[in-house]
């Protein structure tokens, strides 16, 4: 079954009202961030999509990212609870809920909007050339992951 599309407004609309179930005092199920850093956390994919933030992945740690991790991350399978996580997404400071949630919201819409048109193609930064669906399960898995590590 193919994961719903982060280019449709229903998942837009879908992964709303799920955010609307988390506070900055809900606890997770499994893992160390608490929701502000959870929210912090999802941004990061964000800020590497649209090169807010620069990461420098030599040849052979790409050709690695590529053939073992890209399959995992883009594909239509779950992620495993307390998977290993990239550095440049380890949130260990304090962050502010209502400002995390605001550039979540921001950062779906945005991406909403740009379509899979935007994305077709795309280089990332640790995978190389993704198609529009790559992206979009990419996005969707971790929001998927980390929203059901907080019950919703």
């Amino acid at each position: 079954m193919a994961l719903p599309s982060v280019f449709d407004s229903k998942t837009t609309e879908e992964t709303f009202k799920r955010l609307e179930k988390i506070t900055y005092v809900s606890k997770p199920q499994w893992g160390k961030m608490n929701a502000a850093q959870m929210l912090a956390h999802l941004n990061v994919a964000y800020d590497l999509a649209y090169d807010k933030i620069q990461v420098k992945n030599s040849g052979f740690k790409k050709f690695i990212l590529k053939l073992l991790v890209k399959p995992m991350v883009v594909g239509e399978k779950g992620y495993k609870k307390n998977s290993q996580t990239a550095p440049e997404f380890i949130i260990a400071d304090e962050r502010d809920f209502e400002k995390e949630k605001s550039k979540f919201i921001d950062n779906v819409k945005q991406t909403e909007a740009h379509g899979a048109k935007y994305f077709e193609g795309k280089e990332s930064k640790s995978f190389g050339v993704m198609t529009a669906k790559e992206w979009s399960n990419q996005f969707y898995k971790h929001i998927d992951h980390h929203f059901s590590q907080f019950g919703v």
